[in-house]
């Protein structure tokens, strides 16, 4: 018998990664891709691989996540990715737990790849979203670090996803544009300000305490470009951020 469990994917032009995933998840009462307007096959290959395709107009990440919840059939939510996989060890642990869960909530680590290898230190290591929740609960419209809104504790499983979230360094830069103007836009309607200060000053603070503090050296020059990168997302985010609050006034 399937676990009352029902996957949600968001996935637009996602053709790549999208059978992967789901074939991760095959384990699951049900699996529901969310898109909007995929220009490659994701749909038809989504639907291939035994997935219900909904089509909803995009406003953020978390509302296409939400449009999704609203048609779950279970109890229990599991929030993929599609470049993420869900591992056995993950399906078995979840299949065990929810007999007995204590929590509207769980966290899932993530193992994080980057060109082909597992980045271990930099921080990445931490990383574990909420994933696994009630239908009940839902997500916040944020257009980046959206997050899913939980008003007591959370548990934490010890199983893992695996997660490639850059399939080379284009993907990274594409990413780059789109996701640094939704977190200058999401700060500006928050009454947040930009300044040239940050701009100049923030960046090398990120590469220093991914790098150093954090031991992203320890995983060789991957370490140091995912260091680079962080610290040119810190710098694009305050830049439009500071570009935003100057519109239509003076340079200062």
């Amino acid at each position: 018998m399937s676990p009352p469990v029902t996957v949600v994917i968001a996935a637009r032009d996602e053709a790549a990664n999208i059978e992967a995933c789901i074939r991760s998840v095959t384990w699951a009462h049900q699996i529901i891709v969310v898109e909007d307007g995929s220009a490659d096959n994701t749909v038809s290959v989504a639907e291939g691989a035994g997935a219900t395709v909904l089509v909803n107009p995009f406003e953020t990440i978390g509302l296409q996540r939400n449009a999704a919840i609203e048609r779950a059939s279970t109890e229990w939510i599991l929030v993929l990715d599609a470049d993420e996989r869900a591992t056995p060890e993950l399906a078995a642990e979840i299949a065990a737990m929810l007999s007995a869960a204590r929590f509207e909530a769980y966290r899932i680590p993530r193992r994080n790849f980057f060109l082909g290898r597992e980045v271990s230190h930099g921080g990445w290591e931490s990383d574990r979203p909420i994933r696994l929740f009630k239908s009940s609960l839902r997500y916040n419209s944020s257009r980046v670090h959206e997050h899913v809104e939980v008003s007591g504790e959370t548990g934490e499983l010890t199983a893992a996803l695996t997660h490639e979230p850059y399939r080379d360094l284009d993907s990274w830069f594409e990413k780059l544009g789109r996701y640094s103007r939704w977190w200058a836009e999401d700060r500006l309607e928050r009454g947040k300000r930009g300044n040239i200060g940050s701009v100049v000053a923030r960046p090398p603070l990120r590469f220093l305490t991914m790098y150093l503090a954090r031991g992203g050296w320890m995983d060789g020059a991957r370490g140091a470009l995912l260091a680079s990168m962080a610290a040119t997302s810190v710098m694009a985010k305050y830049a439009r951020l500071w570009e935003l609050t100057r519109s239509g006034k003076d340079d200062r």
